[in-house]
């Protein structure tokens, strides 16, 4: 017995049509940095732009003393340092929603996928394989790429005779699990940045929000008159400000964190249908 599951092994490893995909993680590696420098950017020349202030400080430098917003977007600027760490957050965000949007819709091939597994079936049913591998390369996507791998090992199992059924069956099991095994990672990957800043945005939001209530506070005992209610105003709309944004990146990361683990959940049924389906299919018709 011992014997037959090794010959099996030996035969799926020595046929099997699964390769690994090359994928690169610059986007990954380059973006968070990338988004960050820009956020500064944004903060500092955009919003902190000298004509959008009222008492400008001319002599510039990495964190220029502005004062008297012309505008609500110039306010903006008064949230402090933490802000362009924050419309970094907001760029991540941003960045790996349209890269993982881009990625499952891909993944999602050119049609229903439910549709393509009854179609596979139907074929299967009349013992033409050809089509459907041909049906695969017009689905394309995940369900597709590990529907045809399996495939190929049912159509190399039909003519196999030194194995029984049931060990084809496992061959044909196995093949598909390879390929699942390489199609899963490519649907969750970088999933963990929007995770993570669903939850990091807002701490670094509310560490805004201390810091501008510290400043308020501070200045509000240093000064007095109407200079106390100006910096009172100021270290309030600080802390408003660094809130705003942080909430705002967290509640976007997380609805699109949800509807991509949705689509991929969908995504692996339909996987694990596929699979299912050419089990099933070769046990009943080549026993």
């Amino acid at each position: 017995m011992a014997d037959l599951k090794s010959t099996a092994n030996s035969s799926v490893k020595a046929t099997t049509s699964v390769q690994a995909k090359k994928s690169s993680n610059i986007i990954s590696l380059l973006a968070p940095i990338i988004c960050v420098v820009l956020g500064y950017i944004i903060w500092r020349y955009l919003i902190g732009a000298n004509g959008n202030f009222s008492e400008p400080d001319m002599n510039g430098g990495f964190w220029p003393d502005h004062k008297g917003p012309k505008s609500a977007l110039a306010g903006i600027y008064e949230g402090g340092i933490i802000v362009p760490i924050l419309i970094g957050c907001l760029l991540i965000v941003f960045t790996f929603v349209i890269e993982r949007a881009l990625t499952i819709a891909k993944a999602n091939g050119k049609g229903s996928n439910a549709e393509f597994v009854r179609k596979v079936q139907f074929f299967l049913a009349d013992k033409n394989v050809d089509a459907a591998i041909a049906e695969c390369d017009k689905q394309k996507g995940s369900v597709g790429n590990v529907m045809k791998a399996g495939l190929r090992k049912y159509k190399a199992m039909m003519t196999e005779t030194e194995l029984t059924t049931e060990q084809k069956v496992l061959a044909i099991q196995k093949e598909v699990e390879e390929a699942t095994a390489l199609e899963l990672p490519m649907l969750e990957k970088n999933l963990v940045f929007l995770s993570t800043l669903a939850s990091v945005s807002t701490l670094i939001g509310l560490l805004g929000t201390v810091m501008g209530m510290i400043r308020a506070f501070s200045n509000l005992g240093e000064s007095g008159g109407g200079e106390a209610t100006r910096q009172l105003s100021i270290g309030i709309a600080e802390a408003l400000y660094n809130t705003a944004l942080g909430i705002g990146s967290a509640a976007l990361a997380i609805v699109t964190y949800n509807i991509f683990t949705t689509k991929i959940d969908g995504i692996t049924y339909g996987i694990d249908e596929s699979g299912f389906t050419l089990t099933q299919s070769f046990a009943s018709l080549y026993k």
